[in-house]
């Protein structure tokens, strides 16, 4: 089993900077693709970005690319996501998430593992 935990979330002004991370634990990190999604009020949940398991490769959402940056520690069981230049459709909770194929989708049914969330809310 795997757990997954997110913290870094909170409230910050348009143009400012959050990063956020998932620590995961019982299994070994490196053996999963991991991904963030963030799911706004009365929405769906959608992928923001997507690392493979070396962290060699890294895909973005149209509305993030430029802006944000996923990246893993497989070391110290971390995933991280900075988040520059912050807006206010940026806000939504924002999940990790894990799965054992090789690369990471943007499909949430492909994630088996995911964490609590965490809010990240930008005011304008």
């Amino acid at each position: 089993q795997v757990q997954l935990v997110e913290s870094g979330g909170g409230l910050v002004q348009a143009g400012e900077s959050l990063r956020l991370s998932c620590a995961g634990s019982g299994q070994t990190f490196s053996d999963l693709a991991m991904g963030w999604f963030r799911q706004a009020p009365g929405k769906e949940r959608v992928s923001v970005a997507r690392i493979t398991r070396s962290g060699a490769t890294t895909y973005y959402s149209d509305s993030v690319k430029g802006r944000f940056t996923i990246a893993r520690d497989n070391a110290k069981n971390t995933l991280y996501l900075q988040m520059n230049s912050l807006k206010p459709e940026d806000t939504a909770v924002y999940y990790c998430a894990a799965t054992r194929r090789p690369v990471p989708t943007t499909a949430a049914t492909a994630y088996a593992y995911w964490g609590q969330g965490t809010q990240v809310t930008v005011s304008s």
